[in-house]
């Protein structure tokens, strides 16, 4: 797996990074977009590399303990974790199990982005390294919000992805046939060789996460609601939210003080519940987002770092009848 993220100049993880691109492509079935993404870069570094990492560094730290175990449950009111090898008692849980709740929620917008992806290789040139597809509606499948992305990694191999916004999972051979057939039809690619394949779902959601944080556990990654609701981006949310997490605790406060935005929480849930109810609007969506809106402020907002003015500039661009309508029923 492979993790992706947008970034303004320097990051921490950049000795990790495989790739980085400037440029980006944009298709929907009406129009193609050329995106200039400076002062942004969009960069790749594979999961792998990042924990191996991360377990390096801590591991050389003599305040940590590393424990392969099950959990069991939590006792909250005496901080305590019950496994299958021991019982375990703290000051303070960080929780990255999902509620059980979340299972068996139906009252919350619940969308799937899943998808499956090939690295694929060819012995001609014919890749760009330079610029990346960033959304590519021209092969979908039906009205559903459905498209592929194309990260090249050199002039002959890519990571070519086909992907869903939707309520329901397909079956394998269903990302399969999308695949092969924006290879063939739309990269006019005949002869590769598939040498990695990647896959997974990403929950986009409304359910409240947030209530599930305590005193003494405090719900973090995906648990936590740490996943952005309408894009499923999540590496440099983390990275924000653990930095505040540290601020909170030097301060004395309760770790999950201030982790969650509701001003953007709302904007998620409008677009959600307009993805929920009129699943077909994808494309329209993200055209106008990509078209009508510059880069600086579309990251900022993306980056939940914006300011009123330019989100009802954002607001603007989608005014539609579906946004109105689910505007005022998230209200």
């Amino acid at each position: 797996m492979c993790i992706r993220y947008m970034e303004k100049g320097i990051g921490k993880w950049d000795h990790l990074v495989d790739k980085t691109w400037k440029n980006a492509n944009f298709h929907s079935s009406k129009k193609t977009l050329n995106l200039k993404l400076e002062p942004y870069q969009y960069k790749m570094l594979r999961s792998i590399d990042f924990y191996n990492e991360v377990i390096s560094i801590l591991s050389k730290k003599e305040h940590f303990t590393f424990i392969i175990d099950e959990i069991i449950s939590t006792e909250e009111h005496i901080t305590t974790i019950h496994s299958h090898l021991n019982s375990y008692t703290a000051n303070h849980i960080f929780d990255s199990r999902i509620p059980e709740d979340f299972c068996s929620n139906n009252k919350s917008i619940n969308i799937i982005q899943h998808f499956k992806g090939y690295i694929i290789e060819t012995e001609k040139k014919v890749f760009n390294p330079e610029t990346f597809t960033m959304m590519d509606y021209r092969i979908k499948d039906g009205n559903q919000t459905s498209f592929t992305y194309v990260l090249p990694l050199s002039e002959n191999k890519a990571l070519v992805e086909f992907t869903y916004f939707n309520k329901e999972k397909v079956k394998e051979e269903v990302y399969d046939s999308y695949l092969k057939k924006y290879i063939s039809e739309l990269l006019n690619i005949e002869d590769y060789n598939i040498i990695e394949t990647e896959k997974g779902n990403i929950p986009m959601t409304t359910f409240p996460f947030k209530k599930y944080s305590t005193k003494n556990v405090t719900k973090i990654g995906t648990a936590g609601g740490w996943v952005k609701g309408s894009t499923g981006y999540s590496f440099k949310h983390t990275e924000k939210k653990v930095s505040k997490i540290i601020e909170n605790l030097k301060h004395n406060q309760l770790p999950s003080q201030g982790l969650i935005k509701k001003k953007f929480q709302f904007y998620d849930k409008v677009f959600l519940k307009v993805l929920h109810d009129e699943n077909e609007k994808g494309e329209w969506i993200f055209e106008q987002f990509y078209s009508k809106n510059s880069i600086e402020t579309m990251f900022r907002f993306l980056d939940e770092e914006s300011k009123l003015r330019e989100e009802l500039a954002i607001m603007g661009s989608l005014f539609s009848p579906a946004f109105l309508k689910a505007f005022f029923k998230t209200l």
